[in-house]
């Protein structure tokens, strides 16, 4: 009862005192880790299916190990993957509870909807990530030059590179929504977004560069969605983006204080 009463959603006219407001925190903490811990029992629990899962874009290919230890330590690791993107949108929700009451109803009116959308776009560029990305990439990096080479594949290597690809999938389909809190907080409009597209293009084609890939095939097929999400995300602040009256208001009444 006391755990239910201190996760209580809070108002923003709620006076919390510092205790209280390090209570709640405390509190939102162990939710969070207790649930990440059920689920990486779940995982370890169902490991086979885990394992089998992030292997089948090697199609049938089983990759090997150098150490007594490291069948054990790289399922552990895998696992622990796995148990933080089951928990991604529990997590992000006991987050979204202790920040969301800081801000003014107008303010809620901009942050909730796109916060929201976060979990849903990580598991997309996930998805996106696993299907798309991963099986043509791997393809290209087995196959190069195989005639000169007799490649073995690592599992800790494997796993690493996978996973990683993955989870920096899921942050870089992020784009729409900083894009849309840029436009909702005045700081750019769907105008600028368009006329200064190519210096956008060349930002994504970086960060594709920059992700754990050295093939061309990789990067164009992670470029593709980044650009089609930019594009979208004009489309989207275009509708949704433009600042709300009430924020515009009260900058604009902010500033004959500031200047005075």
């Amino acid at each position: 009862m006391a755990v239910a009463r201190r996760i209580k959603p809070v108002n923003f006219d709620d006076r919390l005192s510092v205790v209280d407001h390090l209570d709640e925190l405390r509190t939102r903490i162990v939710v969070s880790l207790g649930a990440l811990i059920a689920a990486y029992g779940v995982c370890f629990w169902q490991k086979d299916f885990v394992l089998d899962t992030i292997q089948r874009p090697l199609d049938g290919r089983d990759p090997i190990t150098f150490s007594p230890t490291e069948p054990f330590l790289t399922t552990l690791t895998v696992c622990a993957y796995a148990a933080i993107l089951i928990c991604l949108p529990f997590l992000l929700y006991q987050v979204y509870s202790f920040v969301l009451p800081a801000f003014s109803p107008t303010e809620k009116k901009v942050a909730l909807p796109m916060m929201l959308m976060v979990p849903v776009l990580f598991i997309g560029g996930v998805v996106f990530a696993y299907y798309i990305v991963l099986p043509p990439a791997l393809d290209f990096l087995l196959g190069f030059n195989a005639e000169n080479f007799q490649t073995e594949i690592r599992a800790k290597d494997y796993y690493s590179f996978a996973t990683l690809g993955l989870l920096l999938m899921g942050v870089l389909f992020q784009v729409p929504i900083l894009v849309l809190t840029l436009c909702r907080l005045g700081i750019t409009t769907p105008e600028k977004l368009r006329k200064n597209r190519r210096y956008a293009i060349l930002g994504l084609a970086i960060l594709a560069a920059a992700l754990p890939s050295v093939d061309p095939v990789t990067m164009i097929l992670e470029m593709i969605p980044l650009i089609l999400l930019y594009e979208f995300s004009i489309v989207l602040a275009a509708w949704l983006g433009r600042p709300d009256k009430a924020i515009a208001d009260a900058a604009v009444t902010e500033t004959p204080g500031d200047s005075s």
